[in-house]
Protein backbone atom coordinates (compact mmCIF):
# COMPACT_ATOMS: atom_id res chain seq x y z
CA UNK A 1 0.00 0.00 0.00
CA UNK A 2 1.05 3.31 -0.70
CA UNK A 3 2.28 5.98 1.86
CA UNK A 4 0.03 9.04 1.62
CA UNK A 5 2.33 12.17 2.79
CA UNK A 6 1.55 16.12 2.59
CA UNK A 7 1.69 17.57 -0.37
CA UNK A 8 4.51 20.17 -1.28
CA UNK A 9 2.70 22.15 -4.21
CA UNK A 10 3.35 26.03 -5.61
CA UNK A 11 0.53 27.45 -7.07
CA UNK A 12 1.75 27.89 -10.74
CA UNK A 13 -0.82 26.83 -12.96
CA UNK A 14 -3.54 28.76 -11.31
CA UNK A 15 -1.85 31.79 -11.84
CA UNK A 16 -3.52 33.86 -14.47
CA UNK A 17 -1.14 33.97 -17.57
CA UNK A 18 -2.20 33.50 -21.17
CA UNK A 19 -3.93 30.22 -22.56
CA UNK A 20 -0.57 29.29 -23.45
CA UNK A 21 0.16 27.87 -19.56
CA UNK A 22 -2.98 25.96 -19.83
CA UNK A 23 -2.41 23.89 -22.50
CA UNK A 24 0.99 23.60 -21.35
CA UNK A 25 -0.30 21.74 -18.23
CA UNK A 26 -2.42 19.75 -20.04
CA UNK A 27 -0.15 18.23 -22.21
CA UNK A 28 2.65 17.67 -19.06
CA UNK A 29 -0.83 15.97 -17.04
CA UNK A 30 -0.52 13.10 -19.52
CA UNK A 31 1.15 10.17 -17.86
CA UNK A 32 1.51 11.72 -14.59
CA UNK A 33 0.64 8.97 -12.14
CA UNK A 34 2.92 7.25 -9.93
CA UNK A 35 4.24 3.89 -9.81
CA UNK A 36 4.41 2.00 -6.56
CA UNK A 37 6.73 0.44 -3.31
CA UNK A 38 10.26 0.06 -4.08
CA UNK A 39 12.26 -2.76 -3.01
CA UNK A 40 12.75 -3.72 0.75
CA UNK A 41 15.33 -5.04 3.42
CA UNK A 42 15.28 -8.76 4.19
CA UNK A 43 18.27 -10.19 4.73
CA UNK A 44 20.23 -13.32 1.97
CA UNK A 45 23.32 -14.39 1.94
CA UNK A 46 25.44 -12.82 -0.46
CA UNK A 47 23.48 -10.00 -1.33
CA UNK A 48 25.12 -6.42 -2.09
CA UNK A 49 23.34 -3.33 -1.18
CA UNK A 50 22.58 0.02 -2.55
CA UNK A 51 21.88 2.42 0.26
CA UNK A 52 19.77 5.38 -0.79
CA UNK A 53 19.84 8.46 1.90
CA UNK A 54 18.56 12.00 1.95
CA UNK A 55 14.86 13.67 1.13
CA UNK A 56 12.01 12.89 -0.48
CA UNK A 57 13.37 12.76 -4.16
CA UNK A 58 15.65 9.57 -2.39
CA UNK A 59 12.72 7.34 -2.29
CA UNK A 60 10.91 8.82 -5.56
CA UNK A 61 8.12 10.91 -3.98
CA UNK A 62 5.46 11.75 -6.90
CA UNK A 63 2.11 13.10 -6.86
CA UNK A 64 -0.94 11.08 -7.61
CA UNK A 65 -3.71 11.82 -9.36
CA UNK A 66 -5.13 13.69 -6.39
CA UNK A 67 -1.79 15.66 -5.77
CA UNK A 68 -0.95 13.52 -2.77
CA UNK A 69 3.00 12.84 -2.38
CA UNK A 70 3.37 9.38 -2.51
CA UNK A 71 6.75 7.25 -2.49
CA UNK A 72 7.30 5.24 -5.73
CA UNK A 73 9.45 3.31 -7.17
CA UNK A 74 10.31 5.54 -9.97
CA UNK A 75 12.88 7.38 -8.57
CA UNK A 76 16.04 7.87 -9.59
CA UNK A 77 16.87 5.37 -7.01
CA UNK A 78 15.65 2.90 -8.65
CA UNK A 79 16.25 3.56 -12.12
CA UNK A 80 19.83 3.71 -11.23
CA UNK A 81 19.37 0.26 -9.40
CA UNK A 82 18.03 -0.99 -12.46
CA UNK A 83 21.05 -0.36 -14.42
CA UNK A 84 23.54 -1.30 -11.62
CA UNK A 85 21.43 -4.63 -10.96
CA UNK A 86 22.41 -5.69 -15.40
CA UNK A 87 25.93 -6.26 -13.68
CA UNK A 88 24.95 -6.48 -10.14
CA UNK A 89 22.61 -9.27 -10.16
CA UNK A 90 22.41 -10.56 -6.57
CA UNK A 91 22.44 -6.33 -5.59
CA UNK A 92 19.33 -4.58 -3.49
CA UNK A 93 18.03 -1.63 -2.90
CA UNK A 94 17.70 -0.18 0.38
CA UNK A 95 15.73 3.67 0.42
CA UNK A 96 15.92 4.57 3.70
CA UNK A 97 15.22 8.49 2.70
CA UNK A 98 12.69 10.61 3.85
CA UNK A 99 9.98 12.44 2.82
CA UNK A 100 8.49 14.63 5.23
CA UNK A 101 10.36 17.87 4.82
CA UNK A 102 14.06 16.24 5.73
CA UNK A 103 15.99 19.06 6.68
CA UNK A 104 19.65 18.70 7.26
CA UNK A 105 19.00 18.91 10.82
CA UNK A 106 16.18 16.68 10.54
CA UNK A 107 18.54 14.02 9.18
CA UNK A 108 20.87 14.47 11.95
CA UNK A 109 18.32 14.59 15.09
CA UNK A 110 15.42 13.18 13.51
CA UNK A 111 12.19 14.67 11.96
CA UNK A 112 8.90 14.11 11.32
CA UNK A 113 9.56 10.53 9.60
CA UNK A 114 10.19 7.58 12.06
CA UNK A 115 13.32 5.29 12.16
CA UNK A 116 13.82 3.10 15.28
CA UNK A 117 17.09 4.37 15.97
CA UNK A 118 15.42 7.89 16.30
CA UNK A 119 17.13 9.52 12.88
CA UNK A 120 17.65 8.72 9.22
CA UNK A 121 21.63 9.24 10.05
CA UNK A 122 21.26 6.88 13.47
CA UNK A 123 19.15 4.35 11.10
CA UNK A 124 21.72 4.81 8.20
CA UNK A 125 25.04 3.95 10.49
CA UNK A 126 23.32 1.10 11.85
CA UNK A 127 22.89 0.02 8.87
CA UNK A 128 26.22 0.25 7.53
CA UNK A 129 28.08 -0.86 10.20
CA UNK A 130 25.75 -4.24 9.79
CA UNK A 131 26.12 -4.91 6.37
CA UNK A 132 29.99 -4.01 5.99
CA UNK A 133 31.87 -4.45 2.77
CA UNK A 134 28.25 -5.85 1.09
CA UNK A 135 27.30 -2.02 0.76
CA UNK A 136 28.20 -1.23 -2.62
CA UNK A 137 26.79 2.16 -3.17
CA UNK A 138 25.75 5.27 -0.97
CA UNK A 139 23.76 7.54 -2.75
CA UNK A 140 22.64 11.28 -0.78
CA UNK A 141 20.75 13.98 -1.90
CA UNK A 142 20.11 16.67 1.29
CA UNK A 143 20.05 19.74 1.89
CA UNK A 144 17.26 21.80 -0.55
CA UNK A 145 14.77 21.47 2.00
CA UNK A 146 16.28 23.56 4.61
CA UNK A 147 15.58 26.80 2.04
CA UNK A 148 11.95 25.49 1.04
CA UNK A 149 10.94 25.34 4.91
CA UNK A 150 13.15 27.54 6.58
CA UNK A 151 10.49 30.54 6.24
CA UNK A 152 12.48 32.67 3.26
CA UNK A 153 10.33 32.15 0.34
CA UNK A 154 7.63 34.78 0.26
CA UNK A 155 4.16 33.95 -0.46
CA UNK A 156 0.58 35.71 -1.46
CA UNK A 157 -2.58 34.15 -1.38
CA UNK A 158 -0.65 30.62 -1.59
CA UNK A 159 1.81 31.35 -5.18
CA UNK A 160 5.45 31.70 -4.31
CA UNK A 161 6.01 35.37 -5.10
CA UNK A 162 9.68 36.00 -4.02
CA UNK A 163 12.30 35.41 -1.71
CA UNK A 164 13.99 36.67 0.48
CA UNK A 165 17.64 36.62 -0.01
CA UNK A 166 18.88 38.18 3.09
CA UNK A 167 17.30 36.04 5.04
CA UNK A 168 18.74 32.59 2.86
CA UNK A 169 21.79 33.72 3.28
CA UNK A 170 22.13 35.40 6.58
CA UNK A 171 24.42 33.64 9.35
CA UNK A 172 21.97 31.13 10.65
CA UNK A 173 19.71 30.88 7.36
CA UNK A 174 19.60 27.92 5.60
CA UNK A 175 22.33 27.81 3.82
CA UNK A 176 24.84 28.59 7.37
CA UNK A 177 22.38 25.79 8.42
CA UNK A 178 23.42 23.29 5.38
CA UNK A 179 27.00 24.89 5.83
CA UNK A 180 27.47 23.05 9.28
CA UNK A 181 25.55 20.46 9.40
CA UNK A 182 26.77 18.33 6.37
CA UNK A 183 30.26 17.69 7.40
CA UNK A 184 28.30 16.14 10.50
CA UNK A 185 26.53 13.95 7.94
CA UNK A 186 29.36 13.01 5.55
CA UNK A 187 31.47 12.51 8.58
CA UNK A 188 29.45 10.22 10.34
CA UNK A 189 28.86 8.24 7.12
CA UNK A 190 32.27 7.88 6.22
CA UNK A 191 33.14 6.38 9.79
CA UNK A 192 30.73 3.70 9.18
CA UNK A 193 31.18 2.68 5.94
CA UNK A 194 33.63 0.47 4.83
CA UNK A 195 36.67 2.30 3.36
CA UNK A 196 36.28 1.08 -0.09
CA UNK A 197 32.20 1.36 -0.50
CA UNK A 198 31.89 4.78 -2.40
CA UNK A 199 29.03 7.83 -1.71
CA UNK A 200 27.93 9.57 -4.52
CA UNK A 201 26.12 12.58 -3.99
CA UNK A 202 23.28 14.60 -5.67
CA UNK A 203 22.83 18.38 -5.93
CA UNK A 204 19.28 19.85 -6.98
CA UNK A 205 17.35 21.10 -10.02
CA UNK A 206 15.74 24.61 -9.66
CA UNK A 207 11.82 24.51 -9.46
CA UNK A 208 11.35 28.26 -8.78
CA UNK A 209 12.44 27.85 -12.81
CA UNK A 210 8.36 27.36 -13.63
CA UNK A 211 7.74 30.48 -12.26
CA UNK A 212 8.70 32.62 -15.51
CA UNK A 213 5.93 31.45 -17.31
CA UNK A 214 3.99 33.74 -14.97
CA UNK A 215 4.80 36.85 -16.34
CA UNK A 216 7.59 39.42 -15.61
CA UNK A 217 7.24 39.46 -12.18
CA UNK A 218 7.97 36.00 -12.39
CA UNK A 219 10.73 35.84 -15.03
CA UNK A 220 12.85 38.26 -11.95
CA UNK A 221 12.10 35.39 -9.56
CA UNK A 222 13.12 32.65 -11.99
CA UNK A 223 16.76 34.74 -12.40
CA UNK A 224 16.82 35.17 -8.84
CA UNK A 225 16.45 31.88 -7.87
CA UNK A 226 19.07 30.72 -10.78
CA UNK A 227 21.92 32.87 -8.64
CA UNK A 228 20.66 31.24 -5.45
CA UNK A 229 20.68 27.53 -6.66
CA UNK A 230 24.09 28.25 -8.32
CA UNK A 231 25.30 29.12 -4.81
CA UNK A 232 23.51 26.52 -3.00
CA UNK A 233 24.73 23.64 -5.30
CA UNK A 234 28.30 24.68 -6.19
CA UNK A 235 29.40 26.78 -2.87
CA UNK A 236 27.53 24.94 0.04
CA UNK A 237 26.86 21.48 -1.50
CA UNK A 238 29.82 21.48 -3.94
CA UNK A 239 32.64 22.55 -1.74
CA UNK A 240 31.43 20.11 1.48
CA UNK A 241 31.23 17.40 -0.35
CA UNK A 242 34.86 18.49 -2.19
CA UNK A 243 36.18 18.76 1.34
CA UNK A 244 35.13 14.98 1.99
CA UNK A 245 36.20 13.71 -1.29
CA UNK A 246 32.46 12.71 -2.50
CA UNK A 247 31.81 12.93 -6.09
CA UNK A 248 28.37 14.89 -7.05
CA UNK A 249 25.96 14.29 -9.68
CA UNK A 250 25.79 17.36 -11.11
CA UNK A 251 21.69 17.36 -11.46
CA UNK A 252 21.34 21.47 -11.66
CA UNK A 253 23.72 20.69 -14.78
CA UNK A 254 22.09 17.89 -16.71
CA UNK A 255 18.83 19.89 -16.27
CA UNK A 256 20.60 23.16 -18.17
CA UNK A 257 19.43 24.77 -15.15
CA UNK A 258 20.90 28.61 -16.00
CA UNK A 259 20.89 28.50 -19.74
CA UNK A 260 18.18 31.24 -20.14
CA UNK A 261 19.71 32.01 -23.15
CA UNK A 262 18.76 28.79 -25.61
CA UNK A 263 14.96 29.52 -26.51
CA UNK A 264 12.88 26.40 -27.42
CA UNK A 265 9.11 25.90 -28.74
CA UNK A 266 6.90 24.82 -26.30
CA UNK A 267 5.11 22.66 -25.31
CA UNK A 268 5.71 20.98 -29.19
CA UNK A 269 7.96 21.28 -31.36
CA UNK A 270 6.13 23.06 -33.63
CA UNK A 271 4.39 25.48 -31.10
CA UNK A 272 4.74 29.36 -32.04
CA UNK A 273 5.70 30.50 -28.10
CA UNK A 274 9.35 29.90 -27.47
CA UNK A 275 11.03 29.70 -23.57
CA UNK A 276 14.41 29.30 -22.28
CA UNK A 277 15.80 25.58 -22.12
CA UNK A 278 16.16 25.77 -18.71
CA UNK A 279 12.15 26.41 -18.40
CA UNK A 280 11.28 24.13 -20.23
CA UNK A 281 13.32 20.87 -18.90
CA UNK A 282 12.15 22.33 -15.38
CA UNK A 283 8.28 21.66 -17.14
CA UNK A 284 9.24 18.01 -18.67
CA UNK A 285 10.99 16.41 -16.23
CA UNK A 286 8.62 17.98 -13.50
CA UNK A 287 5.47 18.31 -11.99
CA UNK A 288 6.14 22.20 -11.73
CA UNK A 289 3.72 22.94 -14.75
CA UNK A 290 1.04 19.94 -14.59
CA UNK A 291 -2.17 21.66 -13.32
CA UNK A 292 -3.94 20.87 -9.97
CA UNK A 293 -4.93 19.03 -8.85
CA UNK A 294 -1.73 16.95 -9.56
CA UNK A 295 0.41 19.82 -9.76
CA UNK A 296 2.06 22.20 -9.46
CA UNK A 297 4.86 20.21 -7.57
CA UNK A 298 8.30 20.10 -7.21
CA UNK A 299 8.95 16.04 -7.24
CA UNK A 300 10.28 15.23 -10.34
CA UNK A 301 8.71 12.54 -12.95
CA UNK A 302 9.83 9.64 -14.01
CA UNK A 303 12.08 11.05 -16.83
CA UNK A 304 13.11 13.61 -14.69
CA UNK A 305 14.27 10.61 -11.91
CA UNK A 306 15.58 8.78 -15.23
CA UNK A 307 18.07 11.92 -15.91
CA UNK A 308 19.15 11.94 -12.61
CA UNK A 309 19.39 8.26 -12.24
CA UNK A 310 22.13 8.77 -15.33
CA UNK A 311 23.90 11.46 -14.01
CA UNK A 312 24.77 9.43 -11.05
CA UNK A 313 26.06 6.42 -13.17
CA UNK A 314 28.18 8.69 -14.83
CA UNK A 315 30.51 10.13 -11.88
CA UNK A 316 30.36 6.23 -10.35
CA UNK A 317 33.85 5.69 -9.11
CA UNK A 318 35.66 2.79 -11.03
CA UNK A 319 35.93 -0.49 -9.14
CA UNK A 320 40.17 0.37 -9.31
CA UNK A 321 40.25 4.07 -8.15
CA UNK A 322 42.72 4.63 -5.89
CA UNK A 323 42.37 7.94 -5.53
CA UNK A 324 38.64 7.76 -4.32
CA UNK A 325 39.88 5.32 -1.12
CA UNK A 326 42.71 7.29 -0.26
CA UNK A 327 40.32 10.15 -0.19
CA UNK A 328 37.33 8.07 1.19
CA UNK A 329 39.46 7.49 4.39
CA UNK A 330 40.05 10.77 5.88
CA UNK A 331 42.47 12.72 8.25
CA UNK A 332 41.32 12.75 12.01
CA UNK A 333 40.32 16.30 11.82
CA UNK A 334 37.33 15.71 9.61
CA UNK A 335 36.13 12.63 11.47
CA UNK A 336 36.25 15.19 14.66
CA UNK A 337 32.82 16.39 13.56
CA UNK A 338 30.50 15.23 15.49
CA UNK A 339 28.38 15.96 18.12
CA UNK A 340 26.10 14.84 21.38
CA UNK A 341 23.47 14.41 18.49
CA UNK A 342 25.07 11.11 17.69
CA UNK A 343 26.51 10.18 20.71
CA UNK A 344 29.65 10.38 19.56
CA UNK A 345 32.77 12.47 21.11
CA UNK A 346 34.67 15.10 19.33
CA UNK A 347 36.00 18.94 20.00
CA UNK A 348 34.13 20.31 17.59
CA UNK A 349 36.75 23.10 17.01
CA UNK A 350 37.31 22.21 13.23
CA UNK A 351 33.43 21.87 12.53
CA UNK A 352 33.05 25.84 14.09
CA UNK A 353 36.02 26.72 11.94
CA UNK A 354 34.68 25.73 8.94
CA UNK A 355 31.31 27.26 9.55
CA UNK A 356 32.71 30.31 9.74
CA UNK A 357 34.55 29.77 6.61
CA UNK A 358 31.54 29.07 4.97
CA UNK A 359 29.65 32.34 6.42
CA UNK A 360 32.49 34.37 4.94
CA UNK A 361 31.57 32.73 1.89
CA UNK A 362 28.33 33.23 1.46
CA UNK A 363 28.80 36.62 2.84
CA UNK A 364 31.06 37.64 -0.05
CA UNK A 365 28.94 36.06 -2.69
CA UNK A 366 26.06 38.50 -0.96
CA UNK A 367 28.16 41.32 -1.45
CA UNK A 368 29.61 40.73 -5.17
Amino acid sequence: MKKEIESSKLSLCQHPFTGILTVLCFVLLIGATPASFAHDDDDRDGDKFYLSLGDSLAVGVQPDATGINQRTDDGYPDQLFDILSVEEDDLRLVKLGCEKRETTENMISGGECFYEEGSQLAQAVKFLRKHGDDVALITIDIGVNDVIFSGCIIETDGIVTGVDVDCILAPDGPFAQVAANLPIILSTLQQAADDDTPIVAVNYYNTFLASWLTGPEGQVLAEQSALLASILNNDVLGQTYAAFYVPVADVAGAFDSNNFTDMVPFPTPDSPFMISQNVALICLWTYMCVPDPVGPNIHANPTGYGVIAATIDQVLPADDDDDYRKGHKLDDRYHDRHDDRMGLKGDGQHLNDDDRDHRRMISRAKDD
